[in-house]
């Protein structure tokens, strides 16, 4: 069954909507928390670590609830249509910035982000278990999974390349309102973003009728072997993501020494190393269906995994003022991880017709946010880290930073990523769900919904 460009470019529009705010609270979140709205690092730390625990066990509810919708519009895509605006709104908030005291801003904070997330939830499992059920074909599930992360890193080039401008621009000078003006943009343009994804969208794949049982649902999940390891690897990997993305900025402005002011066609060292990074990834997506067809989707996202934790363990040796080869390492390490996430979820639908075929329960949104679960996770374990470790380190917001701290900031930025992504990588060798095997899968289930209910 395949899937026309049209259709394809407009599922992958909703992801670009989400990484207007997952690619900010990504990269610039904990330095908006400290830095401008004047929180502590290890304060910050631990909201992370409960927000972000409470967000993770959240999803598998959301899935269970999805996949019992049942509407004329199809189970997942009428959350794209109604939750929206909530979702555009409370992203804004977060960056509101009122005049509060010192526990008033964290408990705002608290407040906020824990609703921000809860409604990313309610909108972002719907969305990721649609790809599961617009085709049947795994073939085409891994092109639908290449357009989507396009489009998602194309948000996060945005973010990344315009964020630290639109902030300076608009703000005058001022942060607060820079992020104010910025992100009620970034609200909006997302709640449009998302309702063309609606529009566009249709669920084709319905399952085999079966016994509505949460418990058989649960079950079936604990006991596909694919699942759990691609689970273990999705807390590596996001724990690696939060720890480097939270001190991408602090690392170029205390260790780098980026003052913010423009280098190179008006924009300052950290954004264009960030953007021109985020191009290369998205430059390595394009290749995704020729690396998944020519090693096999675990193959290559093993190898893949690997060659970035070297790029990413390299940055360790580079010395300070060497900005231009630290560009290049960026550039190389994120062309090898472009067609990582793109495989990677086309995996997890693999894995969903796994538990179809092998336990005669097919549960699209449960498969799908407990893999989000697994990787909010790891955003947990990695935000907290990176707030306590800040702050372990000793780091003070806009003032010089002892050598301690720099050599911390340092650590934090290369070694500890670098040592998940290798736990990662290893770690996919327990995935042996081949690629031959997941056709024949998809030939049998084939047979089976055309057989009479």
């Amino acid at each position: 069954m395949k899937l026309s460009t049209t259709e394809k470019i407009g599922y992958g529009l909703g992801d670009t909507a989400s990484n207007f705010f997952f690619q900010t609270f990504n990269i610039f979140l904990l330095y908006y928390y400290t830095d401008v709205f004047g929180l502590a690092p290890a304060a910050v730390g631990t909201m992370f670590l409960l927000a972000r625990f409470w967000d993770a066990v959240n999803d598998p509810m959301m899935g269970v609830i999805a996949d019992r919708t049942n509407t004329r519009s199809g189970k997942y895509r009428p959350y794209l249509l109604w939750v929206a605006i909530p979702y555009g709104v409370l992203g804004y908030l977060i960056f509101a910035n009122p005049d509060l005291g010192p526990n008033g801003k964290l408990v705002y904070a608290y407040v906020t982000y824990i609703a921000m997330m809860m409604v990313y939830t309610a909108i972002n499992v719907p969305y990721s278990a649609l790809m599961g059920v617009m085709t049947p074909s795994s073939e085409e599930r891994t092109s639908l999974s290449s357009y989507r992360f396009v489009c998602a890193f194309g948000g996060g080039f945005l973010v990344s390349l315009a964020v630290r401008p639109l902030v300076r621009e608009l703000g005058g000078g001022d942060e607060v309102k820079g992020f104010q003006y910025t992100m009620a943009i970034f609200g909006v343009v997302s709640i449009l973003l998302f309702w063309l994804t609606y529009a566009t969208t249709r669920e084709r794949v319905k399952p085999a009728v079966q016994k509505i049982s949460l418990r058989d649902d649960f079950s079936a999940l604990l006991r596909n072997t694919p699942w759990l390891v691609m689970v273990a690897a999705a807390v590596l990997t996001l724990a690696n993501v939060a720890v480097r993305g939270a001190v991408t900025v602090h690392f170029f402005k205390y260790v780098v020494g980026d003052t913010g002011e423009s280098f190179l066609l008006g924009i300052d060292r950290t954004t264009l190393v960030m953007s021109s990074g985020m191009l290369a990834f998205i430059a390595g997506v394009f290749f995704t269906p020729v690396v998944g067809r020519r090693f096999g989707k675990r193959n290559a996202l093993m190898t893949l995994t690997l060659l970035n934790a070297a790029t990413v363990l390299g940055f360790y040796f580079i010395p300070a003022d060497q900005y231009w080869l630290m560009v290049a390492v960026n550039l190389i390490g994120n062309f090898f991880a472009g067609p990582t996430p793109a495989l990677v979820w086309a995996m997890y639908a693999d894995v969903a017709d796994y538990g179809e075929w092998k336990f005669n329960r097919r549960s699209t949104a449960l498969v799908f946010s407990a893999a989000m679960f697994a990787q909010k996770m790891g955003l947990t374990i990695g935000g907290s880290l990176s707030g306590w470790m800040l702050g372990l380190y000793g780091f003070v917001p806009n003032q010089p930073q002892t050598p301690e701290t720099l050599s911390g900031i340092r650590i934090m930025f290369c070694i500890v990523p670098g040592v998940l992504a290798v736990a990662n990588g290893l770690v996919l060798l327990g995935y042996r769900l081949t690629d031959a095997k997941v056709a024949e899968i998809e030939k049998e289930l084939a047979t089976r919904r055309l057989a009479p209910q």
